[in-house]
């Protein structure tokens, strides 16, 4: 897909969908109107991690998620548990929120790799850069939950010079972290945050 957003009848099959299909509908006229699209191919896989960066503003998780409902694709994210309480906590949940006990003996490599071996899809959006600032270093987060799950890694990124979400190539982890590294970061070294680049 090129510049336009793909409706939900269209996506893999094998994808996780959403089928909202009201909010669905007021998200695509938002993106529209803001001039946001997607360029790329969606794996057809059920279980994947997908990162995306440049993270440089709090706006991308509003294209994000905006983009997610509007397209129906059924993308979770963590958060701490403790957001997960009350009202805050529903809407997190409904949005794709996962809870992750910190304090927990099994870490949060542990408990999202066990999250993957359950029989349900899983597609899981992390921002690899940790913080909104322009770090050197990505943390290793996200490639130790992909290999240790046996899932692979999918890259997408924000070009916010033409408003654009541009999906990247499905990478299978190696044993080299650095080197899986180094492959994800020279897809994103073209794109623009809204504040910086990788």
């Amino acid at each position: 897909m090129n510049g336009r957003l793909p409706s939900p009848d269209t996506l893999p099959p094998h994808m996780p969908h959403l089928r909202d299909g009201l909010r669905r509908r007021l998200c695509r006229s938002v993106l529209h109107l803001c001039g946001w699209s997607l360029v790329g191919e969606f794996p057809d896989t059920s279980k994947l991690v997908l990162i995306v960066a440049p993270h440089s503003s709090w706006w991308d998780g509003i294209w994000g998620l905006l983009m997610k409902t509007a397209i129906g694709a059924d993308v979770h994210f963590m958060g701490k548990r403790e957001l997960f309480r009350g009202p805050l906590g529903a809407l997190l949940r409904k949005l794709g929120g996962i809870p992750i006990d910190r304090s927990a003996a099994m870490g949060v490599v542990e408990q999202m790799t066990a999250r993957f071996d359950q029989p349900q899809a899983l597609w899981l959006g992390i921002a690899p850069e940790g913080t909104r600032r322009h770090v050197p270093q990505w943390k290793s987060g996200f490639w130790r939950i992909a290999h240790d799950a046996g899932v692979p890694i999918f890259p997408a990124a924000f070009n916010y010079p033409d408003k654009t979400i541009r999906l990247g190539p499905l990478l299978h982890t190696t044993n080299d972290m650095a080197a899986d590294t180094a492959r994800l970061r020279a897809f994103y070294a073209p794109f623009q945050g809204k504040y910086h680049g990788v």
